[in-house]
């Protein structure tokens, strides 16, 4: 295991400037504060209060990175998690990097300084080569998001197969004009592009045309969808269906449609994902794609528990939950 006199020598800086940046003194030069950290990074230098936590005893605590504190879909899965979690003597920390890499990657020090003993990514935003030094450390599991950049445990759905799902049923009703949300574009992640490959795949099947206009990238909240409809009705070309990728955005669609020239579904009819409570609340009603959250948060927990209690290998195993498509009024 590398020392505090390897990272002196390869930083090119003293042992004792070195031993005031580990314990964070505030009488340090930036530039040598940065190349004592580099140094650190590239030696994969832990700390002696935490390389003595590393070689014995457990945390019991695991840590869960997701996107947006705010968004139900997160706050059902941890919760589904914590009670597994809870049951078996262990704690979570919720960790919202807010879409920011720099976040995600503080949050992945816990796991290097053996303040949690396993990460759970309900949420990816780095490429997995940034991410993937981090293993060395402890496990991870993968829930929602997922990857083939790596071969870690994840507990997903089909979200390709979903879409086209969503696409075909709008087809049935006699919709052709077919509008498509995605989420935030994260690199680490396939999610996204899943669902466009399913959204295109399935226009293609039923020789239906698209056009680019009626495409809405990084939409993720109420207000997003509320500005989506906005830009629809400016529009001359106006699709007559919008599949929203989440009930967040059509909950936002379908409220501003209430005061447009646009109603919903007479002029649009609106798919969402997810199935939160509001779909369900809201009028007219949301038709939207059912995720097994309680399943999903469940499963990756009890997984990850395994994993820590038996001291097993962790690549290899991916789980696939089923979803249910809701037919409600929009």
């Amino acid at each position: 295991m590398p020392t505090i006199k390897d990272v002196a020598k390869l930083s090119g800086i003293s042992r004792s400037t070195v031993s005031r940046v580990i314990n964070n003194h505030p009488y340090v030069n930036e530039e040598k504060r940065m190349r004592v950290k580099q140094a650190m990074l590239d030696l994969g230098y832990v700390p002696n209060s935490s390389a003595q936590r590393l070689r014995g005893s457990k945390t019991k605590t695991i840590a869960v990175l997701i996107s947006r504190i705010v968004n139900p879909f997160f706050s059902g899965l941890v919760d589904a998690m914590d009670t597994v979690a809870t049951e078996a003597g262990y704690k979570l920390i919720l960790c919202n990097t807010r879409g920011s890499k720099e976040r995600e990657l503080n949050y992945l020090d816990l796991l290097k300084t053996k303040q949690v003993d396993g990460v759970v990514f309900a949420s990816i935003e780095n490429d997995w080569s940034d991410i993937k030094p981090y293993l060395a450390y402890g496990p991870m599991v993968l829930c929602n998001e997922y990857t083939d950049q790596t071969d870690i445990p994840s507990f997903r759905i089909n979200h390709f197969q979903a879409t086209i799902e969503a696409v075909t049923h709008f087809i049935k009703e006699g919709r052709t004009k077919i509008a498509f949300c995605r989420g935030d574009e994260t690199i680490g992640s396939n999610l996204g592009v899943d669902r466009e490959k399913g959204f295109i795949s399935a226009l293609t099947s039923h020789h239906l045309s698209f056009n680019k206009q009626w495409l809405f990238r990084n939409v993720s909240s109420i207000e997003d969808g509320r500005n989506v409809m906005k830009k629809i009705e400016r529009m001359t070309d106006r699709p007559d269906a919008i599949f929203t990728g989440s009930d967040e955005v059509a909950t936002g669609i379908i409220a501003e449609a209430k005061i447009s020239s646009i109603k919903v579904p007479k002029h649009l009819s609106v798919i969402g994902f997810d199935d939160q409570q509001i779909a369900g609340v809201i009028t007219p009603g949301l038709t939207t794609i059912r995720q097994p959250i309680n399943k999903l948060g469940e499963q990756t927990m009890q997984h990850m528990i395994h994993i820590l209690t038996n001291r097993i290998s962790f690549l290899g195993h991916t789980e696939v939950l089923t979803t249910e498509f809701i037919v409600r009024d929009t």
